[in-house]
């Protein structure tokens, strides 16, 4: 499936039913009186956020979503039927925008879809106009006037989603994220030995001791430069706000541009100085630093080089092999731990 993070949304609520203009006919009444019923409720349109729905692909191709128009009242009091409701799916962590489509401007926040089941009436349906019945007074008993179904609301809306994950991996390309996730989780991205094979974000459910279990999302390699639209630019950097962990790979037999050992701790700096750039809230998000491709590394001496810098730098730092597992038990119990930790601590905050 096509992975879609942007999507434009036209919606329109129904129109309210017009009200009945009417009068009595019945035998043996000689004065009938106003009997005119109310029109119907247009439908509303209602943003709801599902699991079912995991990317903004639909929307692509349809773009316009139309609610039912309420039914006009009838004679003897009878009041149209409301217009039907229509619930748009969208996935967990979608932004509604404000977007004028003439100029291609994206305006203020709408809603943010952050929980699962969150819903929102983007567009009210019109009121339903009232039946000539409904105007009769002591001084009016035969009132002619009938009101018409007042308009549904419209709008243009742009989407933006941004996926909602507790870990993020991030890191330089081919750092050993996508086959990391595929080694804790079910998922399974495509992994090959050249730059940028992830395209999209995957999402996997890691299960960890005592029943715990945390969602991890794969974000695409970051270069020097994301933060300008380099590489694969800011297209994906946003995937990585709601995180409340980032675990930050680096690859032990990373080689520079000259086929020498790369300087894991000058790529480290350079991948959070981007992260800083998008955002000044992520430079300062819980990160943990994990040596990944450990089987590759050219010597015991390197590894224990790289550990001792990080440590000395207060991080937290963890040395895996997605090949042998080496690791990658201590790993997932220790982001298991971090994650429940940022969420009691968000908790509090509160």
């Amino acid at each position: 499936m096509k992975f879609i993070d942007e999507a434009v949304l036209e919606v329109s609520a129904g129109k309210g039913g017009p009200g009945c203009r009417s009068f009595r006919r019945e035998k043996f009444v000689p004065l009938g009186g106003p009997d005119g019923g109310n029109g119907g409720r247009g439908g509303s349109v209602i943003l709801r956020a599902d699991t079912s729905v995991q990317t903004l692909l639909d929307f692509k191709f349809q773009p316009s979503w139309q609610a039912g128009n309420g039914e006009g009242g009838q004679g003897a009091r009878k009041d149209g039927r409301a217009g039907e409701d229509i619930v748009i799916k969208l996935p967990l962590g979608t932004q509604v925008l404000k977007y004028d489509n003439e100029n291609s401007a994206v305006g203020e926040l709408v809603v943010d879809l952050d929980e699962l089941g969150k819903e929102f009436t983007i567009a009210q349906g019109g009121r339903g106009g009232k039946g000539n019945s409904f105007f009769k007074t002591s001084t009016n008993q035969a009132p002619e006037h009938a009101q018409p179904g007042e308009e549904g609301e419209k709008g243009v809306y742009m989407l933006s989603l941004k996926l909602v994950a507790h870990v993020g991996l991030v890191g330089f390309p081919n750092a050993g994220k996508s086959t990391l996730i595929s080694r804790i989780s079910a998922a399974r991205p495509k992994i090959a030995d050249y730059p940028f094979t992830t395209l999209v974000p995957n999402l996997g459910v890691v299960q960890a001791k005592g029943g715990r279990s945390f969602v991890v999302a794969d974000i695409p390699g970051l270069i020097p430069g994301a933060s300008e639209g380099k590489g694969l630019g800011i297209r994906f950097l946003k995937h990585v706000e709601r995180t409340r962990v980032i675990a930050h790979l680096l690859d032990l037999a990373h080689l520079d541009e000259d086929g020498n050992e790369a300087d894991l701790e000058q790529l480290f700096d350079s991948i959070n100085h981007e992260l800083a750039q998008f955002s000044e809230e992520l430079a300062h998000r819980e990160q943990l630093v994990v040596l990944s491709k450990a089987d590759a590394a050219s010597s015991p001496e390197r590894v224990n080089e790289f550990v001792e810098r990080f440590k000395a730098r207060g991080l937290d730092v963890h040395v895996i092999s997605s090949v042998t597992g080496q690791g990658i038990p201590e790993l997932i119990e220790k982001l298991a731990t971090r994650v429940t930790l940022e969420a009691d601590n968000a908790v509090n905050a509160q």
